[in-house]
């Protein structure tokens, strides 16, 4: 697999851009517009990092572990009451979780192909 073609780590880009965007329009706490922001732009890096080395299984792990925070985010910022932003951080995460699993395979594999090499050609 090319650089910038894993459909999966798109899909987590776009998570978390609509995460940190939809703060514009949910209603909110500083916390939770904060925390969505954070995570959101978390899993917008490490998704633009995954497709842009598609060999760097680390980072796959890296945008679960930041989409599994966006999901827990309303419980760890006390906003989990507050249906839209709560409902959109669950979404998002959901969605980034399922992703960055989902990429972990074509990751490992191209990964054991190139005899571990990390640089994508």
């Amino acid at each position: 697999m090319k650089k910038w073609t894993r459909w999966q780590d798109w899909v987590g880009v776009a998570a978390g851009i609509a995460a940190a965007v939809s703060t514009t329009w949910l209603d909110g706490t500083s916390t939770s517009m904060m925390l969505m922001v954070a995570f959101g732009l978390l899993m917008v890096i490490t998704g633009v990092w995954s497709v842009m080395m598609p060999r760097l299984v680390s980072m796959e792990w890296a945008l679960t572990i930041a989409s599994a925070l966006l999901f827990a985010s309303p419980w760890m910022g006390s906003y989990s009451d507050s249906a839209g932003i709560a409902w959109m951080s669950w979404i998002c995460g959901g969605v980034g979780v399922v992703a960055g699993l989902l990429a972990l395979a074509p990751a490992m594999e191209m990964r054991h192909a190139t005899g571990g090499s990390r640089m994508a050609h």
